[in-house]
């Protein structure tokens, strides 16, 4: 999952109908410019290799396009309107992810499976359709399939078959990556993803990426987020990013390494919703991203990730957090700070840092993995998102947050992180709620920490005065263990009206809020990288 991830928003700073009435270029203003360069010195074989990966991240998002919204694409290719043309790049549809998925341009609704399902199709005809089809259920629910009608039947058509023009010749860019590379075990996994590209069958490939120890070079190159998909919220989109390490932030990371089983076994819920991650892998690394495609490069800019989702894979091995050091210090530079300098009681917004959102960003990818790995409803087991349906996307989201935010509080009070760092992480964390607030309620991200923080409102942990907005640290360890034993709770029993209802409950923002946040309109939304690679 990444902290996109991709991931898929409502902007409730305007009002709609002024919404409704903004032209791309005044759109454009939300967004912020930031170069993204390739800096480190390389070798000419290292820039050929490049090569080779950012070509094969080019046809990654031809796919990606035509899973969000084939006929933007061809608008985006046929406009001569400079503005609306970057507006297309930036959120890889015609639907404004800060209004609500409203068309910013035509009049066409966002459909909630995009282009993975038949327009019109409810997820209610799908359900009723498995049931009178069960031996259709395997490929229907399959995440690398794309669903048609064919008469009365549903078809699922593999991704492998769909999108095979793009495929194969990716697959050969990756294969001559691989004979580029000095580091025989990159060049292994870059085979082994080329083959699973072509089959779908991503198993293998991921066990070998969780194995690469220290890499100089990885790549995120794979159909793994779901946020396309609000109708069974199973559908995988494509998304990649070019990766070159940051060997000395990527040291920093062992502490956090170090005590994953601890956090796991600590968590406020029963223990059969926690298994045990001794002897797991928990590979991170600290990478700058040069280059990206697909569901990481348009709308949502994540700034790290949690992958592969796969629940096996978990259970086998666990998975890889990866922190995307040039975007994380874009958003805090041109976000984070200023907003919480806006927002929050000036000796408390003093405390937000970039080491607490790099703190908090950490845990929230490690806790993507913590908790329960698969739901136990009504005598059956299945995987969480399939159980809790289209609102898993914003649960998970906000059960990393709050576990997240947990984590950190146990690591303090067992000595591994200093105890005067702990304001500072909660400051970062609600400073970085107010960015994704912005978004609202159409965003898994932004639907996520609405929630979060109408729980936090109402428990008195923060609290509104003249303006501006003050943590109670005293309340805050509570009220934040009391929200991660609902999430977690809701995630073992796969409970979906639980769930439902809880985001439903806290989806509203408060008054005061929408005050205090148009007082940062002048804060950018989010930022738009620019690469040195040309387009």
């Amino acid at each position: 999952m990444n902290g996109k991830s991709r991931l898929p928003f409502c902007l409730l700073l305007l009002a709609c109908s002024a919404a409704a009435q903004t032209t791309p270029l005044e759109r454009l203003a939300r967004w912020k410019q930031v170069d993204m360069p390739l800096t480190p010195t390389l070798s000419a074989q290292e820039h050929q290799m490049i090569d080779k990966l950012v070509h094969a991240c080019r046809l990654l998002d031809e796919i990606f396009w035509r899973q969000s919204d084939a006929d933007g694409l061809s608008l985006y290719r046929s406009t001569g309107d400079a503005a609306l043309r970057r507006l297309l790049a930036i959120m890889g549809s015609r639907w404004d992810l800060l209004d609500e998925n409203r068309p910013f341009v035509g009049s066409d609704a966002m459909p909630p499976g995009h282009e993975l399902y038949p327009r019109g199709l409810t997820r209610a005809q799908i359900e009723q359709y498995v049931e009178q089809h069960p031996t259709d259920r395997a490929a229907i629910y399959n995440p690398y399939t794309v669903i048609k009608r064919q008469g009365d039947r549903l078809i699922a058509v593999p991704y492998h078959t769909e999108y095979k023009q793009f495929l194969e010749p990716m697959a050969k860019d990756l294969r001559d990556a691989a004979s580029l590379s000095d580091d025989p075990n990159f060049a292994n996994f870059l085979r082994l993803r080329a083959s699973a590209l072509l089959s779908d069958e991503y198993y293998g490939s991921d066990l070998a990426w969780l194995d690469l120890k220290d890499p100089k070079f990885d790549v995120i190159f794979s159909p793994y987020e779901t946020y396309l998909d609000d109708l069974l919220a199973v559908k995988t989109s494509f998304g990649a990013s070019l990766l070159i390490r940051n060997e000395a932030e990527s040291r920093k990371l062992s502490v956090y390494q170090k005590y994953v089983p601890e956090i796991q076994d600590a968590l406020p819920v029963e223990a059969s919703a926690r298994p045990s991650k001794r002897g797991h892998l928990t590979p991170m690394e600290v990478m700058d991203a040069p280059y990206r495609a697909g569901d990481l490069l348009h709308g949502y800019q994540a700034v790290a990730d949690n992958l592969p989702n796969d629940p096996l894979i978990h259970q086998k091995k666990g998975s890889k957090k990866i922190f995307f050091k040039n975007f994380m210090d874009a958003r805090v530079n041109y976000i984070i700070l200023p907003i919480a300098q806006k927002l929050m009681q000036p000796a408390q917004a003093a405390k937000a840092s970039g080491e607490g959102y790099m703190a908090g960003t950490l845990m929230h990818e490690i806790s993507h993995e913590l908790g329960p790995e698969l739901a136990h409803r009504d005598g059956k087991q299945m995987s969480i998102n399939e159980a809790i349906g289209p609102a898993y996307a914003g649960l998970e989201e906000a059960k990393a947050d709050v576990v997240g935010m947990f984590g950190l509080a146990w690591l303090v009070d067992h000595k591994v992180l200093p105890k005067d760092r702990l304001e500072e992480y909660y400051v970062s964390y609600v400073a970085d709620l107010f960015r994704s607030l912005r978004f609202g309620t159409g965003e898994a991200h932004g639907r996520a920490e609405m929630m979060e923080f109408n729980y936090l409102l109402e428990g008195r942990a923060v609290t509104h005065s003249s303006g501006r907005y003050v943590i109670d640290y005293a309340r805050i360890p509570g009220v934040i263990a009391a929200l991660a034993k609902e999430l977690l709770t809701i995630e073992a029993t796969g409970d979906r009206a639980r769930a439902e209802a809880l985001l439903a409950k806290y989806d509203q923002m408060p008054p005061s809020l929408t005050a205090a946040l148009a007082a940062a309109k002048d804060i950018p939304v989010d930022i738009e990288p620019v690469f040195s690679f040309s387009r």
